[in-house]
């Protein structure tokens, strides 16, 4: 007879091992998508676009590049939501792997406008396009396989696993870029010093390779898959009509209208901070209007910042298992919103300890919602439509968060010349998801295995 003590530490071994997987296989996808950030607040407008442009019109089209990978995401998740919603978590998430991958490497080959004209910024979007619909997809995959294999218990901790990711992919980001600076001279860095960590991407294929070959499905979407192929087959038996069975993106449309929109403006205080923190911060920093402080300050910063995120968001995960979903998000939120008023004035003093703590701290607070997101939105949809109706409402939230972040704050600092504005539109930003939160049941514990087949 099997010991049941032996089992249960198999079974965690394994869902540990899940979590190990999707942290590796979203830090490395992260990165490439981080590693354009860094390079459009720092490299891109000098680059990509003619040398008579201003500055600061320069900097607005960079973040505006930066922004179209935004805009894909949602395309992202509906592709991928679709496939992962119909043949598994796995396969959608090595094809997202594998395309994020050869995507970025390719950024590491392009021409500059000097070289090649207005077709150096033309490829450079069409490349940043494909990077958001693989971030896009990449993300509903991962979440779900360490949501769905974990234990209700610990839903959340392990949920966050792929959560970890992102700021990891920024310290990796930031990392190489601040290696390749220390190694070259400043002219060396902006000819082809550059390119080196986008072509270090091509190792993301290795990752999608042993994604596919060490994991297998989640149970939940199986047993979905099982349950589906019997309907069908009791279906053709009694000689109904053979209908195909809607798109998932659309079912979860029809079915979870308000999840997704809830989703989305649960996002906000998530992705518009993270994205000004991680993004903007650089630009400003080392630009006139800023402290003009030194490139490398300003990436060890935000490379402290995301160190101090990743335990915050483990811990906070580990909380809402223990004391729901909903309070300790609505704290983030409403903590942030106090700081994004600190954060500035912190930010100016050129002081790269306050600096820290400026970013720092904002991170912090990002965490305490980022960490119980996975779990959060996994648990709010069924299974059959868990992948497209996850990855929509984030996605959506990316688009008004993470892609015009960036843009608005660039664009807020040159109207007011202040950084006044910046801060009330972050409060703003998690005043909606504090809203979004409190419309929100709590899902903590909630039964994943529930499925629903449409006909």
């Amino acid at each position: 007879m099997k010991n049941p003590r032996r089992l249960q530490r198999l079974d965690e071994r394994f869902v540990r091992r899940i979590a190990l997987a999707t942290l590796a296989g979203t830090s490395i996808e992260w990165y490439d998508f981080f590693l354009y950030g860094t390079a459009a607040a720092l490299i891109f407008p000098t680059l990509f676009f003619p040398a008579d442009m201003p500055a600061a019109v320069a900097q607005l089209a960079s973040f505006s590049t930066f922004a179209v990978g935004f805009v894909a995401r949602p395309l992202g998740g509906v592709v991928f939501g679709h496939f992962g919603d119909r043949i598994g978590r796995k396969k959608a998430l090595v094809v997202a792997l594998i395309m994020m991958g050869f995507a970025t490497t390719l950024i590491g080959c392009l021409p500059s406008y000097a070289s090649a004209g207005a077709a150096a910024p033309v490829l450079l979007i069409v490349l940043r396009f494909v990077q958001g619909i693989a971030i896009g997809g990449q993300w509903g995959g991962a979440v779900l396989i360490a949501t769905e294999s974990a234990p209700p218990a610990r839903r959340g901790f392990y949920g966050s696993f792929p959560q970890v990711g992102a700021p990891a992919g920024v310290i990796l980001a930031n990392l190489a870029f601040l290696l390749v600076t220390a190694n070259t001279s400043k002219q060396s860095f902006m000819h082809w010093g550059w390119r080196l960590p986008f072509l270090f991407s091509i190792t993301l294929i290795a990752v999608a390779v042993f994604v596919q070959l060490s994991l297998e499905d989640t149970a939940a979407f199986l047993k979905l898959r099982q349950t589906g192929q019997a309907l069908e087959s009791q279906l053709e038996a009694h000689a109904e009509k053979s209908e195909r069975r809607r798109s998932p993106v659309l079912e979860a449309l029809c079915t979870h209208p308000k999840q997704i929109a809830l989703v989305a403006g649960a996002s906000l205080a998530v992705l518009v901070p993270f994205y000004i923190l991680i993004t903007f911060v650089i630009a400003y920093g080392t630009g006139a209007m800023g402290p003009h402080v030194s490139r490398s300050t300003m990436l060890a910063a935000v490379l402290v910042g995301a160190v101090v995120m990743v335990p915050s968001l483990l811990i906070a995960a580990a909380w809402s298992d223990r004391y729901g979903r909903r309070g300790i998000y609505m704290a983030g939120a409403a903590l942030l919103a106090v700081w994004s008023f600190a954060v500035f004035p912190l930010l100016d003093t050129g002081s790269f300890l306050w600096i820290c703590v400026g970013i720092g701290v904002g991170q912090v607070f990002v965490a305490m919602m980022y960490g119980p997101y996975a779990a959060l939105v996994s648990e709010m949809f069924s299974t059959d439509v868990r992948y497209s109706g996850a990855s929509l409402g984030y996605q959506l939230g990316a688009i008004f968060g993470g892609a015009f972040a960036p843009i608005i704050a660039t664009a807020l600092l040159a109207e007011y010349h202040s950084t006044f504005g910046i801060s009330i539109y972050m409060a703003i930003a998690c005043a909606i998801t504090m809203v979004s939160i409190g419309l929100l049941q709590e899902t903590a514990g909630s039964n994943m295995q529930k499925h629903i087949i449409a006909g």
